[in-house]
């Protein structure tokens, strides 16, 4: 790099000399002496002529709209003062008059009156500041005009309506409503006559200020026009410099832009030619650097995102709160799963096919809690752990969530019993025993970053995990697939089918549990599930109440609906010892489960 700019360095030197570079020198400082001048002379022209405009745009809004806004309110205070007229003749009129309505109306009248005279004053003051500034193009003609019109208005025409209204509440006063009905019509014709100059000089003076705004648009564009000439040469003139002196620049700055876009879209194996020594050579060597790391750090976001739930890596980047180390109490929901079968099968296998099958398993069984937003804490043995809540799921959703990844890992074990044979290279394996077992439960649990000084973990605690552990383990008890709390179920809403399986005691609680059985998505389920569900509720409530030969009734109803029901024959078989043994008289009906 530093031999290619020597050469560089030296050809220029050969070919332009001393002269040449002191004539490049003068341009440069001309061009850029030329660009100012020109820039003063516009920012002057355009301040003189923007202040004109502003002075123009000030009279308009400052004097016509407000000439304007008088005169309409002069024609409207004219249709208020008739209502108040009206309003009193009403008063006088009715029986027994309304002497107090007539009162109060009178003096409102009196203030339209007063409030006319007011509003005609200030519009000819505006009227008269425009003729008198001679700063500004107006057409003072016809603003006299108006002028003179508004005072004749209010001399002559008012004293007539002044007159003939004054007659009318004379008459009024003297009860002569026939004489008053008489006179209302001059009176009306006359306020008419009045609103109708009102508003003949309301589009006069809305003419002459809309020949102010067409002086201000032409102004304006004349400005325009005078700023783009200029522009246009400023423009000119600096695309000659650019060329002249920033063609390296450009290069160096495409460069950096391409590869910052590159770097934006997610290619981090962008890297850019450091060409220059100047400030765009550092930004390049700065730029590189930068995507050095960006690498590093993604290498490391991927790397721990194998073994942490990439989720929870972003938020322990992102959100430093999260590593906390006081933890917070959280509303969770928590799922323990298991593979039934896989010790006698791992027996026989070599380690490269146990650790196929086991990587497959952990694909097959991870992808619906991740698709169902959970959260996988912990891979033991062949155990998932896995749980939902906040941050990363709403508190109203999590135990949903958690009911449907729990059908879905189901529905999976099907697909690894194929695949097994496959793995393994051979044919024939038997793998009808491999199920899952899996333990849903919701509740409150320590959330945060637990561990020592040197490495942490961001996991959850409490009940609800030794819980959700527990109702794992308790499947082997009822030969179900899945079991899951009372509060799960009440949390997850109309969304899933289930049953109540039993109330148990599990190692840890003191309190029993119900626990259910989740049968499938709502409105999926065949009518022989839908029939064992109904027998098998009958049986539990009869198991419950101790009606043993009921109870036994029942379940051998489910039996005979599906034979292998788990639940079913494990109450049968409970039931049996029962009647050999009868609990006692404070039995509740759980069942304890140790293990």
């Amino acid at each position: 790099m530093d031999i290619s700019n020597s050469l560089i360095l030296r050809n220029i030197r050969k070919l332009s000399g001393s002269m040449i570079k002191q004539s490049i020198r003068r341009r440069i400082v001309a061009i850029a002496a030329g660009l100012i001048i020109l820039m003063i002379a516009t920012s002057v022209l355009s301040m003189m002529m923007v202040g004109r405009l502003g002075h123009l745009l000030d009279e308009l809004t400052a004097r016509y709209n407000p000439a304007n806004e008088h005169l309409t309110r002069i024609h409207v205070l004219s249709l208020e003062r008739a209502l108040a007229l009206r309003r009193m003749v009403i008063a006088k009129m009715q029986e027994p008059p309304d002497e107090a309505g007539y009162t109060a109306r009178k003096q409102l009248y009196d203030a339209k009156n007063a409030e006319i005279d007011r509003e005609a004053q200030a519009a000819r003051e505006l009227i008269n500041a425009i003729i008198a500034d001679s700063d500004t193009p107006s057409d003072n003609a016809a603003l006299a005009r108006i002028e003179s019109r508004i005072d004749g208005l209010l001399s002559d025409g008012r004293s007539l309506l002044r007159q003939e209204t004054g007659e009318l509440l004379s008459r009024l006063a003297a009860r002569d409503f026939a004489g008053a009905r008489d006179r209302l019509p001059r009176v009306d014709a006359l306020r008419d006559e009045f609103d109708q100059k009102i508003d003949a000089l309301r589009e006069e003076m809305l003419k002459v200020s809309y020949g102010a705004i067409t002086t201000i648009r032409a102004e304006q564009s004349q400005a325009v026009l005078i700023s783009a000439i200029a522009t246009l040469l400023a423009a000119v003139l600096g695309l000659i410099f650019a060329n002249l002196v920033s063609g390296g620049i450009i290069r160096s700055v495409r460069q950096l832009l391409e590869g910052t876009r590159a770097v934006e879209a997610g290619h981090l194996d962008q890297s850019i030619d450091v060409t220059t020594r100047d400030e765009i050579g550092e930004l390049a060597a700065a730029f590189n650097r930068m995507v050095v790391q960006l690498r590093d750090n993604q290498r490391v976001r991927e790397t721990f995102g194998k073994y942490i739930d990439p989720r929870v890596v972003e938020g322990l980047i992102d959100r430093p709160n999260l590593t906390a180390a006081e933890g917070q109490r959280r509303f969770m929901t928590v799922l323990f799963c298991d593979l039934r079968g896989f010790t006698s099968l791992s027996e026989g296998l070599v380690p490269q096919g146990l650790v196929r099958i086991m990587n497959r398993y952990f694909s097959l069984m991870s992808e619906p809690i991740r698709a169902n937003r959970g959260i996988i804490d912990k891979y033991v043995g062949d155990g998932i752990m896995a749980y939902w809540g906040p941050p990363f799921v709403d508190e109203a959703e999590h135990a949903r969530f958690a009911c449907l990844a729990a059908l879905e890992m189901i529905e999976r074990i099907e697909t690894l019993r194929r695949e097994i044979p496959d793995l393994l290279g051979v044919r024939g394996t038997p793998m009808e025993k491999c199920d899952l077992r899996i333990g849903v439960a919701t509740g409150e649990a320590l959330v945060g970053s637990i561990g020592s000084d040197i490495m942490m973990s961001y996991t959850v605690m409490g009940d609800v995990v030794n819980l959700a552990s527990r109702l794992e383990g308790a499947n082997k008890v009822y030969g179900t697939r899945n079991l899951v709390s009372e509060k799960t179920i009440a949390e997850a809403g109309s969304a899933l089918e289930f049953r109540e399986i039993d109330r148990i005691m599990v190692a840890g609680q003191t309190r029993p549990e119900v626990v259910f059985e989740v049968l499938g998505r709502n409105g999926e389920l065949t009518p022989e599930r839908l029939a064992l569900r109904d027998f098998y509720r009958e049986g539990l409530a009869a198991y419950h109440e101790r009606r043993w030969d009921d109870a036994l009734r029942t379940f051998k109803a489910s039996l005979e609906i599906i034979p292998d029901d788990g639940p079913s024959l494990t109450l049968l078989a409970r039931i049996e010892s029962l009647k050999a043994n009868p609990p006692s008289q404070d039995w509740d009906g759980s069942w304890r489960i140790e293990k």
